[in-house]
């Protein structure tokens, strides 16, 4: 539910946060009879409950191909993850990985937790793709092939430019834009979008994963994995894990605003995707993590914090976005708001200062042409008095009573 003291400081993200909770507990009941799609989409709400919240506004036959479309590319990615997989073993696997998925007998050892379990268990996830629609499984396989051979490339390959990194982020998230966009097009429900506009909504995701993962990658066991591009960090430090040197401070935190500058350029890409959607539940799929990459990036620039810990948007924040975000309108006033705190803490010293305010600035002023900025509730600035404390905990108790009857409820009928 979200610590009590951030509630306490943002007492307007009680409401969503409930919201939430209850839509998630929806989700989950969710869940199809038949073992193969059921393993699917109870993996899928473990390894990823926003994602599995926000996939099952789609119909029937296109959530069915997502939700497939997500388990073979996380499996795909579980095999490329793993650093405990000797070279020659790994890189014949991902190459032949779209073979696989017609195997109902095939799986593979590797991974930890759920992924494990997802490896282990695969043929579930083979018998449902079988099912799919001809034109789904078309998509999944070419999609499928490309990735797998970008991350063998890769695997023996490190990331030296930033044409490198940009061709890294296309095999692994670049690709998915693509797919997804197939994906929608033989739908019917959508248009085919350019590859360059869908590359782009790949790609502004996987650099903020990757620039708010440092720590986590940097110090994964047994091998380090390094995506952030020599010619970005070698201007700051002599090898990448001396960004989390406290004495390197300094230059941690101007590397960190080069690699969040460099991510910015994806933005006004993303905004003309998401504006030709045509229909509400695909683009609220698109919209909500798009407006969680920017808000992720607002929070990472400048902070020391992304070579210290984990840094993330608070629960209640995530609540909003998914709460909020129904019309393009809510994304023209997110990237605004989000672009604004971002903004607000570039310094004017550091050496990518201009380049980040002119990216910023560029998508502002699309924000602000779109006419959708007022009579709207801001993510950024605060108009919601102070309450009092006291008032706020026991509303947050009344309102957590009232959950817990109605959940009871449910369950007894």
């Amino acid at each position: 539910m979200g610590s009590l003291g951030a509630i306490l400081t943002h007492p307007d993200d009680i409401y969503p946060l409930l919201k939430l909770k209850m839509a998630v507990r929806h989700a989950e009941k969710q869940i199809p009879p038949e073992p193969h799609w059921a393993f699917c989409y109870t993996l899928l709400h473990k390894v990823s409950r926003s994602f599995g919240l926000v996939i099952q506004q789609l119909g029937t036959e296109l959530r069915n191909a997502i939700c497939i479309f997500y388990l073979v590319l996380r499996a795909l990615d579980t095999v490329e993850d793993d650093t405990s997989i000797r070279t020659d073993v790994k890189v014949p696997i991902l190459i032949a990985f779209h073979r696989h998925i017609y195997d109902r007998d095939w799986h593979f050892a590797c991974g930890t937790k759920d992924y494990k379990v997802l490896m282990d268990q695969f043929h579930h996830v083979s018998t449902a793709f079988l099912e799919l629609e001809r034109g789904y499984q078309e998509a999944i396989e070419d999609i499928t092939k490309r990735m797998g051979a970008g991350m063998a490339k890769f695997i023996c390959k490190e990331v030296e430019t930033i044409d490198d990194y940009d061709e890294y982020c296309h095999y692994v998230a670049g690709l998915v834009g693509l797919g997804l966009s197939k994906l929608f097009h033989a739908s019917k429900l959508e248009d085919l979008a350019s590859d360059e506009l869908s590359n782009s909504m790949g790609l502004f995701l996987q650099k903020t994963n990757i620039i708010r993962d440092y720590l986590e990658d940097i110090n994964e066991i047994p091998k380090s994995r390094m995506f952030w591009p020599r010619e970005i960090w070698s201007k700051y430090v002599n090898k990448l894990e001396d960004l989390k040197e406290e004495e390197n401070s300094i230059k941690a935190v101007q590397c960190l605003n080069d690699m969040v500058t460099n991510a910015l350029i994806h933005m006004e890409d993303c905004l003309t995707y998401m504006s030709a959607l045509q229909s509400p539940a695909i683009f609220r799929f698109c919209a909500i993590p798009q407006i969680m990459a920017i808000g992720t990036l607002a929070l990472c620039y400048n902070n020391i914090e992304v070579f210290r810990g984990v840094v993330k948007m608070r629960r209640g924040l995530t609540a909003k976005v998914i709460d909020r975000t129904k019309a393009m309108s809510d994304v023209y006033g997110a990237f605004f708001d989000f672009s604004c705190m971002l903004k607000s803490k570039v310094d004017k010293n550091d050496p990518n200062a201009t380049k980040a305010l002119s990216r910023l600035e560029a998508v502002q002023k699309i924000c602000r042409e779109s006419g959708a900025l007022t009579k709207r509730k801001s993510y950024v600035i605060r108009s919601e008095p102070r309450y009092n404390s006291a008032l706020i905990v026991a509303f947050f108790i009344i309102l957590s009573i009232i959950f817990a009857y109605l959940s009871a409820n449910r369950q007894n009928n």
